[in-house]
């Protein structure tokens, strides 16, 4: 089953996969320098492109006003996310705000929007913008939203309590055409990151 980008969050864990038959020369950096971000983009031979959609931070963690939170999706409202915890609103504030601002991707597919938040006052909650409605829901088990035919925040097992763990187990996940992936813990010191390229 193709079901495009994805996140699985919580309840102190979270997990991103770029899924794609479109653009499938992407790949996960680590451009961390005070707070950690992980930004998707294309591999140096990737096909030249003007899509908009192709190249953003996926993960970001951010000092609040209440400790670290972290900030996960699919496109550009990463960052207002993460700009809207720094400021100290609630993760369902911040989520909702920067997903009703720029709604789903204009592109041949009304593409959504898809995000989670794991929030320094050790909750978790996952988020979507689609065409026809903007979710918002606050979670304590593993749940997943994606792209295509699971656009609606559901109960996902997930076994994995590491962020090494969670970006491996998403990218191994039986769906189709995984590129990368990235993962994300909660622990003692705050959040721990890692990334999964694949072998290719």
């Amino acid at each position: 089953m193709y079901v495009g980008r994805f996140v699985v969050v919580g309840p102190e864990t979270a997990a991103y996969r770029v899924s794609s038959r479109s653009f499938p020369n992407r790949q996960i950096t680590d451009r961390s320098d005070e707070d950690t971000t992980l930004t998707v983009g294309p591999t140096p031979d990737a096909p030249e492109t003007d899509n908009p959609y192709v190249a953003y931070n996926c993960l970001r963690t951010v000092e609040t006003p209440r400790g670290e939170a972290a900030a996960i999706g699919n496109g550009s409202h990463v960052d207002p996310i993460a700009e809207k915890l720094e400021l100290g609103y609630p993760a369902r504030d911040a989520l909702a705000t920067a997903l009703l601002a720029l709604d789903f991707e204009k592109d041949d597919y009304d593409t959504p929007r898809i995000a989670g938040v794991l929030d320094a006052d050790g909750e978790a909650t996952i988020a979507t913008v689609r065409r026809d409605a903007l979710l918002v829901e606050r979670v304590d088990e593993p749940t997943l939203v994606a792209t295509y035919e699971r656009d609606t925040p559901g109960a996902f097992e997930f076994d994995a309590t590491d962020a090494e763990a969670a970006a491996a187990t998403a990218y191994d996940l039986d769906f189709e055409h995984a590129v990368c992936a990235a993962g994300v813990t909660r622990d003692d010191d705050g959040f721990e990151t890692a990334i999964e390229n694949g072998t290719d």
